[in-house]
């Protein structure tokens, strides 16, 4: 057995005067497994490294949290619900946002002890990066199925990622004590859609513990061991990162051959950076420190790496003397959704930068750059994979970092074909060039997968054609289900699709999509302006038959914001030189006749005849000073 040492006081020279603390690996448990907690360096033949994927709400965290007590790797008086989700968010949504690694050990019923190295991962269609990059760190992945709902669109969209990283896969049919489970229809889907024998799935209920066993068994016995690679030096691959403000940069590997140990000097291949390993471990789930990583093991090293830029996800570590090939990473991310990004007090400009970076060592997806708005300030456009995930994004910076911020309208990415043959890309408004040198704008398609009662059937076509969406194919997947292929613009289906997928199926219809190409469509810069000038802040791109109605509601909405000048305020939504909505802010009035009480009404007249011409030359010269708070209030609304 393994002890870790007190390495804070070691370096004093303290360590004899205070007894060395004991690893959890002298206390081990024997439960009903005679698993024990931690264990000494493993074979390769006994580790297994497998991930959990399903659909949103099939029961993967609760599983985990099952697993995690079976092998006694978290004691029952410290277990709580969804033990892995470290977030507030994950807890407060019953969502996972992260993947998250956890080393388990266990002792099969043949005797032998094993590893099992797990991610637990998301399942929402934003998250899916999160669920590749998991699964290029396993041999092996625990299909989960709801035994009430059955196969939804994110299980067929997971099931194609693991089949496409050549992955063994596990079905479990989750949720078997629910009275209304359907273990016959699972099994059926199971067949027809995923095209997986049902025979082979597992029973379960990961509330109730029941088939719990037989899962650990299955990873034991059906997942195959992690092999080394035939590489001249050692290799891992970074899976994941994020920051430690005593450690710096703490990155996440999969070593898939040599050895990783403190003291080492590596390199990264793609910065070029070599760094000396500083510190490995592994998570139960929470960090602990090893003597070393070998071949098959997750885990996490330090090497006082103080910047985020000089990691990068997917990118692998080796010998810098005798550096092996570069292992094959998973497919580069591009973002689907822009939004600008900015702090409401400027002077927290630096921070929210520094923020923003930090936060993206621990979410790749996120891409950002500076950007400026004359109502705004400094600020950044930031590139999110969808709208949860920029809805996350923007709760993690206000509660993890304290920011203040405010977001723009969300958009997608256009391209731009000119007069001249050249094309542009545009992901901001405010970068739209001149209508007279456009040839034609291509915006971006998805295909989308909805499953939906067969009651709800005309409500989501209906739904389908308001988003300029049109249907490719209906598949009937039992008694009462059926799966509408189509594709629909990336811009449609930004703002309420997915909720209003779940309001007209009432929680039962399901989503997911991904990029189908670009279409040539008639996209026009719809422009607010504010008694004759442009305001940037409230510009968007939106297709010609919808920017009447956007137009009339932002109008609306600014009239309700913009305080009262002492004259008439024009607001105005205009396509180019063509006004197509208009509202208007009443003047402030003063009663100028007050003062006249009696004689021939020609006396009031002329009074308010010089007060018109008053307000006529105010309006030529004077200017609307729009507060910071009307253009927080309707980036709120929109």
């Amino acid at each position: 057995m393994e002890r870790v040492t007190n390495v804070g006081l070691s370096k004093w020279g303290l360590a004899g005067m205070f007894p060395a603390p004991v690893a959890e690996t002298d206390r081990t448990q024997e439960g009903s497994t005679g698993s024990g907690r931690f264990c000494t360096t493993m074979d390769a033949a006994h580790i297994r490294n497998f991930s959990i994927i399903a659909h949103i709400d099939h029961g993967k965290t609760t599983l985990s949290d099952r697993l995690l007590q079976s092998t006694g790797t978290v004691e029952d008086r410290t277990l709580q619900a969804q033990h892995l989700d470290a977030m507030d968010l994950e807890k407060e949504r019953g969502i996972t946002i992260k993947a998250h690694p956890v080393t388990m050990y266990y002792k099969a019923k043949n005797g032998e002890r094993y590893e099992l190295n797990l991610i637990d991962t998301p399942g929402h269609v934003d998250f899916a990066y999160e669920v590749s990059r998991s699964l290029s760190a396993c041999e092996g992945a625990l299909l989960i199925v709801d035994a009430a709902q059955g196969v939804e669109a994110q299980t067929v969209a997971n099931v194609h990622l693991a089949m496409k990283q050549g992955l063994m896969i596990i079905p479990v049919i989750n949720k078997i004590d629910l009275p209304h489970a359907n273990i016959p229809m699972a099994k059926q889907q199971l067949e027809e859609i995923l095209a997986i024998p049902g025979d082979d799935a597992i029973m379960a209920s990961a509330k109730e513990g029941i088939g719990i066993s037989d899962i650990l068994e299955a990873i034991i016995h059906r997942l195959p061991a992690p092999k080394p690679t035939e590489a001249k030096s050692f290799q891992a691959l970074i899976f994941d990162s994020y920051f430690d403000t005593y450690k710096g940069v703490v990155i996440l590997v999969r070593v898939t051959n040599g050895t990783l140990k403190p003291g080492m000097m590596v390199k990264l291949l793609h910065s070029g950076r070599t760094v000396e390993i500083k510190e490995v471990g592994s998570f139960n789930p929470k960090p602990y420190t090893r003597d070393e990583l070998t071949v098959g093991e997750t885990g996490y090293i330090t090497a006082n790496i103080k910047t985020p830029r000089e990691v990068k996800v997917g990118d692998t570590i080796t010998d810098p003397r005798n550096p092996s090939t570069e292992l094959p990473g998973f497919q580069e991310i591009h973002p689907m959704v822009f939004s600008g990004i900015y702090p409401i007090n400027t002077a927290d400009y630096e921070n929210l930068k520094v923020s923003i970076a930090k936060l993206q060592l621990n979410d790749s997806a996120l891409t950002f750059q500076t950007e400026s708005s004359a109502a705004l300030g400094f600020g950044l456009r930031c590139g999110f994979l969808g709208l949860l995930h920029m809805e996350i994004v923007q709760e993690r910076l206000r509660r993890e970092f304290d920011m203040d911020i405010i977001a723009t309208y969300p958009s997608v990415v256009y391209q731009v074909q000119m007069t001249d043959g050249s094309v542009k890309q545009v992901d901001n408004p405010a970068f739209m060039p001149d209508v007279t040198y456009i040839e034609t704008v291509l915006e971006p398609i998805v295909k989308a997968f909805v499953i939906t009662p067969g009651e709800n059937l005309g409500d989501i076509m209906g739904l389908i054609s308001e988003k300029r969406g049109f249907i490719k194919n209906t598949e009937t997947l039992d008694t009462r289900r059926v799966m509408l292929t189509c594709r629909i613009p990336m811009n449609e289906i930004l703002i309420d699709f997915h909720d209003r997928i779940k309001s007209i199926t009432r929680g039962y219809g399901s989503m997911d999509y991904e990029p189908d190409g670009m279409e040539a469509s008639d996209m026009v810069k719809l422009d607010m302006m504010v008694n004759g000038e442009v305001m940037e802040a409230f510009s968007s791109l939106v297709h010609r038959s919808k920017a009447e109605a956007r137009g009339r509601n932002l109008a609306a909405k600014l009239k309700e914001v913009i305080p009262r000048q002492q004259f008439q305020v024009a607001i105005q939504a205009a396509i180019g030189g063509k006004i197509v909505a208009r509202e208007s802010v009443s003047a402030l009035r003063k009663d100028v006749t007050a003062k006249c009480y009696g004689g021939d009404i020609s006396r009031k007249r002329k009074l308010l005849e010089k007060q018109r011409e008053g307000k006529k030359r105010m309006k030529s010269v004077g200017s609307v000073d729009i507060p910071q708070e009307a253009f927080v209030e309707v980036l709120k609304t929109n």
